[in-house]
């Protein structure tokens, strides 16, 4: 069966993109938006298969580094805070996350 959704604007996936660590990456809650699913389902799986994510493809922020994006605005809209720390994906974690198991 063909997708009938609409294609992501290259916009707003160059908006979540973001520098940490020296590495291009993007949060969990970005990538659950895109994906259409919710940022617990999205760690949820993340975490059941976590041999999948080596720490060159994903990490967590430490407190600091969350504090820091906070502060700059760039996780505090609405439902995008949570009790834990984000998850980070870089461009080879983006990848995994969108092959099959």
């Amino acid at each position: 069966m063909a997708s009938t959704k609409m294609p992501i604007p290259v916009e707003r996936i160059e908006k979540a993109i973001l520098l940490i660590r020296g590495q291009k990456v993007m949060l969990d809650s970005d990538l659950a938006a895109l994906y259409g699913v919710e940022t617990r389902v999205l760690k949820q799986a993340v975490r059941r298969n976590r041999k999948r994510f080596p720490s060159d493809f994903m990490f967590e922020l430490t407190k600091e580094e969350n504090r820091s994006l906070r502060s700059q605005n760039v996780i505090l809209e609405p439902g995008r805070y949570s009790k834990h720390l984000p998850f980070v994906f870089t461009e080879q974690g983006v990848a995994m996350l969108s092959s099959p198991c």
